[in-house]
């Protein structure tokens, strides 16, 4: 147990600094499709810790479709900057 809450807190960490990492470059450069990529990233790490909160803080409680949900709106927004933005 203790390195399976290892293992999650360094892919909430990955995901979040993934995130920083392109919001940083889009503020830089201005490229819509870093500043999409790094929603998508905020999104998955809410994702991550979403999983952290379900499956150690609250284990008798399911919040798989909220980890869904969230992980469904992150690939919108990344799907959406591929598709429209120029």
């Amino acid at each position: 147990m203790d390195m399976d809450i290892v293992i999650y807190v360094l892919c909430s960490l990955t995901s979040l600094l993934c995130a920083f990492l392109l919001l940083r470059g889009y503020f830089r450069s201005r490229y819509r499709l870093l500043l999409w990529a790094g929603i998508c990233f905020v999104g998955v790490t809410a994702n991550n810790l979403l999983g952290i909160v379900d499956k150690f803080v609250f284990p008798e409680g399911d919040l798989l479709t909220v980890r869904l949900s969230v992980a469904l709106a992150a690939l919108v927004f990344l799907l959406y900057g591929l598709i429209f933005d120029e």
